[in-house]
């Protein structure tokens, strides 16, 4: 029998068995949109995310924190970046860092252009009306170099940044300005403002105060900064932040580099933990993206596998079916055997019904992995659980696509191995005495 002539009569086979064999190809079509809606929103998300931590961590920047970080090696304990910026802690057995410490840093490398120290603390700012609502940080910097090192990202939308600030000059993140981002306005540019800091080194706790003049609202950057601006930051000049927080102790200092050339990175980032004795992290983009790569390939991985396992359920229903339908076509397969077909035929036969429904599955399961990902993604976005400052949009990579109707296809012909190939064994004369 020629190959079409298989594919016809198996068709035609799973054809008179309608229902038997769509809810065979259902657990297929479960586990193919399981996988493809996960793993096309894991991706979707790795890209959003890989994005905004691009806008916000220039690659020709380095990041110099206190003690040990999650993607820098140095001694000491330390925490993993968060929202506002903040992305090592120091423990206390590491160096601090102060503001002073640029001019030695500046002097490490002909390859450095500046470095500035960043000073940060969570905080609140209450408008002209008395309402106030909490920042996730305030952080003091000097604003003609933070404009200069994130110069896509540190631009204002409304308003100007002043590049010599006076003391009660501030710039605001576009989610403080409009929290919701929907034009509900919580502080203008040119409004006055003040911030409200809790100083907690003394006991009684103390709420430092002061007022300032709000210049700038700077342009939305969407998701979170890294080390860079973010929406949801408040920005005071370096000088009034020390006096502001009582202290010159810097949370991470920037390094601003000639070059984002790889070996520039790596010569620089050694000079300064050689220096500091191994006592700070330094930070670059190609650390970030490499760690965000490892980790969203183990989450893919595992999501995936998870999905797999539904898939399994459906290759052992497969089975089952097939030998069901072995047993009840038994007298055909001797009639045909009886007729002259070979038992390789038989195989092929069974074989391939189970290809067919692997493939329809597949293709189904593609189809609606890749709605279910829309469906679940535009959820997302509307605040349903990551809210609106990250909007996932679902990739479907070829990789994911071909590996997909591989999987469906290749599940349905192992399960149907044994099936076939009972199916092919039978005896003419058994199978024809068979009742």
């Amino acid at each position: 029998m020629k190959i079409p002539d298989v594919f016809s009569y198996s068709f035609s086979a799973i054809k008179l068995r309608k229902l038997r064999a769509a809810l065979t190809t259902l657990g297929v079509v479960i586990g193919i949109a399981a996988i493809v809606a996960l793993l096309s929103i894991t991706q979707g998300l790795q890209t959003t995310i890989t994005s905004q931590l691009e806008r916000g961590l220039a690659a020709d920047t380095l990041i110099v924190v206190p003690g040990s970080s999650a993607l820098g090696g140095a001694a000491g304990g330390g925490e993993v970046f968060g929202g506002g910026g903040r992305i090592g802690g120091g423990s206390s057995s590491s160096a601090p860092l102060y503001v002073n410490y640029t001019n030695q840093i500046n002097a490490l490398s002909p390859d450095i252009v500046t470095s500035l120290a960043v000073i940060q603390k969570s905080g609140y700012i209450q408008n002209g009306s008395g309402v106030i609502r909490q920042v996730t940080t305030i952080v003091g910097v000097n604003f003609s170099q933070y404009a200069s090192a994130y110069s896509t990202t540190f631009v204002a939308a409304s308003g100007s940044v002043p590049v010599n600030p006076s003391g009660n000059e501030i710039v605001v993140g576009a989610r403080v300005s409009d929290p919701r981002l929907n034009g509900t306005m919580f502080v203008h540019a040119d409004d006055n403002v003040s911030i409200i800091w809790t100083n907690n080194t003394i006991v009684p706790f103390v709420n430092e105060t002061y007022t300032a003049h709000v210049s700038a609202v700077l342009d939305r950057i969407g998701g979170f900064g890294l080390g860079g601006p973010s929406d949801t930051g408040v920005y005071v000049p370096l000088s009034q932040a020390e006096k502001f927080f009582g202290s010159d102790q810097a949370d991470e200092i920037i390094v601003k580099l000639k070059s984002s050339d790889a070996a520039v990175v790596n010569s620089t980032s050694k000079a300064i933990t050689d220096y500091f004795g191994n006592q700070v992290s330094v930070i670059s983009a190609t650390a970030v993206q490499s760690l965000l790569s490892t980790i969203f390939s183990t989450i893919s991985l595992f999501l995936g596998g998870i999905a797999a396992i539904s898939l399994l359920v459906a290759g052992i229903g497969i089975m089952n079916i097939m030998i069901v339908s072995l047993i009840e076509r038994t007298r055909e397969i001797g009639i045909l055997k009886a007729l002259g077909m070979k038992s390789r035929t038989v195989l092929y036969i069974f074989l391939t019904e189970s290809v067919i429904i692997g493939l329809i599955g597949a293709v189904i399961g593609i189809v609606s992995g890749w709605v279910l990902a829309n469906v679940v993604s535009l959820f997302l976005g509307r605040g349903g659980i990551i809210g609106s400052a990250l909007t996932i949009t679902p990739i479907l990579t070829p990789e994911v696509l071909l590996g997909a109707l591989a999987f469906g296809v290749g599940i349905s012909v192992i399960f149907a191995l044994y099936p076939a190939w009972r199916a092919s064994k039978l005896k003419p004369v058994e199978a024809l005495r068979y009742e």
